[in-house]
């Protein structure tokens, strides 16, 4: 009876260690509310806030959320920042509020989010929280009729080669990793309370029908496409220099290779003459030999992340255009009526 109790014990805390996977991001409306007001009060400036809630099972329920005050990079306003976060988790507290944190939001500009820095902040939480989130704003495209919102984690496999900090092309090639496994997007659910949904029932207009919102036909998209590709020739110009670094490496390898080759074949030339003067040979390798040295392989991170980005206002560049010629072919038939 008891190998039974101490066995079942065991398993139970085997399945315990195996956390389940993150399926769902829930998000207060109120919330989002918040974000977006935090946001565009501050546009086109960039800021940040945490992210408040409960961990349950395969759902990351996010409740609250409170904005950071706007820093510049100076070690003791940083140590205020921290002592400001610690201060507001604990007055949440005394009022009964949730204040486990699970994440962060930020906002940006055009999508131009895939940084080192966010990978370095997702790292730092890693730290101290098994899973977080990071939700993501862009007040610029909201203005295109979008709401521009989505939760991001950092993948298992890229945080393993980043605590490693090796992103040659074999390390990529073992783990089968490549520049779209980076980030993973988590589907997000927008809740409210009953009383919430009743009220906004209440507010709804009794013939929405009848009501005729002409600024959804604007066919004015000339800014928002002119700093998306605007935006994208300089990441063009940013992974062209990434494959020039690539290039000199390559043929930096290629000239040590051949200098490799000409001092073996020195080297055993000279064995043969020493063969055949009834003396040792040399050793074919001497690390202590410039020649033999391994050149550093550039790592590969900023040009994944210079390629997200690119696919990135690729994307946005595409949707923006299909929606503007379906707004065209729209007036052009009502023109013709």
């Amino acid at each position: 009876m008891a190998n039974t109790m101490a066995r079942s014990f065991l398993q139970v805390a085997a399945t315990e260690e195996v956390a389940s996977p993150l399926r769902v991001v829930q998000i207060e409306g109120l919330v989002i509310l918040k974000i977006i007001k935090h946001c565009k009060e501050f546009s086109p400036a960039l800021v940040t806030g945490q992210l408040l809630g409960l961990d349950v099972g395969s759902d990351l329920e996010v409740t609250n959320c409170f904005p950071f005050p706007i820093r510049e990079e100076d070690e003791e306003i940083e140590a205020d920042g921290a002592n400001y976060q610690l201060e507001m988790m604990r007055c949440l507290r005394e009022v009964n509020v949730d204040n486990n944190t699970v994440g962060w939001y930020q906002s940006t500009l055009l999508g131009s989010f895939q940084t080192v820095e966010l990978i370095e902040t997702f790292m730092n939480y890693q730290e101290n929280i098994r899973r977080c989130v990071c939700i993501i704003y862009d007040p610029s495209r909201s203005t295109q009729g979008v709401l521009a919102l989505k939760a991001l984690k950092l993948s298992d496999s890229f945080m393993d080669l980043y605590r490693n900090n090796n992103f040659t092309g074999e390390k990529l090639r073992e783990k089968n990793l490549s520049w779209v496994d980076i980030f993973e997007e988590i589907p997000i659910k927008v809740s409210n309370s009953a009383l919430i949904s009743a009220f906004m029932t209440e507010l709804e207009a009794d013939t929405p029908v009848t009501q005729c919102d002409y600024d959804r036909l604007q066919l004015s998209t000339n800014p928002f496409m002119e700093r998306n590709v605007e935006f994208l020739i300089e990441c063009m110009d940013d992974l062209s220099m990434e494959q020039q670094k690539f290039q000199f490496y390559y043929r930096n390898l290629s000239r040590q290779q051949a200098q490799q080759q000409a001092w073996l074949q020195k080297r055993r030339a000279e064995n043969m003459a020493r063969r055949a003067a009834g003396e040792e040979p040399l050793p074919e390798e001497d690390p202590s030999n410039p020649v033999f040295k391994p050149i550093p392989e550039p790592s590969r991170l900023d040009s994944f992340l210079i390629t997200n980005q690119i696919a990135n206002y690729c994307n946005q560049i595409n949707g923006v255009a299909g929606q503007s010629f379906s707004r065209l072919h729209l007036m052009k038939a009502l023109h013709e009526n």
